[in-house]
């Protein structure tokens, strides 16, 4: 019974963090463009790189 004294409150702030961070991520804008990287992975980029020339 004396490890809720414990638990209990801990989950509460372990809740309280995660929901936190969800709230940071979905205000600074990570889940705006859900689809744009799984369709830029896709997209076939055949252009030559250009060498750096050494001076």
């Amino acid at each position: 019974m004396e490890s809720l004294y414990l638990l209990i409150p801990l989950s509460l702030v372990l809740a309280f963090v995660i929901g936190a961070i969800f709230w940071w991520a979905t205000r600074s804008g990570q889940f705006d463009d859900m689809e744009g990287p799984a369709h830029r992975i896709l997209m076939d980029d055949d252009s030559p790189r250009q060498e750096e020339k050494e001076e």
